[in-house]
């Protein structure tokens, strides 16, 4: 599937796109919410301003890519992996985000605020100008 044959479908109404491969697509500033995309490749995608608010992104492979100002509220992020991933002034309020492989991504910026990072892995990223009010932090990984 391609990112155009997607945002075809999602137009159409279908939500499901669950295994989806789209590395390296290009899908900023798409309008995805509640869209159910678990377990999908988005490796090094381009997801600027992408709205994925309430989306299911559960163990989808999203290293590298940029998510920059991306929409995330209450998106469901358990067990994804977001290594090197830019989210730099994305929302991520409220979602779920734990157990979350987050090594070396870049947040600056970014609205945790309640957010579920239990047990997620923060190793080599610099929490600067992160919102982290009333984010659950139980188990966290930090080192580095």
């Amino acid at each position: 599937m391609t990112a155009q044959e997607l945002l075809a479908a999602y137009a159409a109404g279908q939500r499901d796109f669950k295994e989806v491969d789209l590395s390296g697509a290009n899908l900023s500033k798409a309008n995805l919410m509640w869209a159910d995309l678990r377990e999908a490749n988005l490796m090094w995608a381009d997801l600027r301003e992408t709205n994925l608010r309430e989306a299911n992104l559960m163990k989808t492979d999203l290293s590298g890519a940029n998510l920059s100002d991306a929409d995330l509220r209450e998106a469901n992020l358990r067990e994804a992996n977001l290594m090197k991933a830019m989210l730099i002034e994305a929302n991520l309020s409220k979602a779920n985000l734990s157990f979350a492989n987050l090594i070396g991504a870049d947040l600056f910026r970014a609205d945790l605020s309640f957010a579920n990072l239990s047990f997620a892995s923060l190793r080599g990223v610099a929490p600067s100008d992160v919102n982290l009010r009333g984010a659950d932090l139980t188990g966290v990984r930090l080192d580095n």
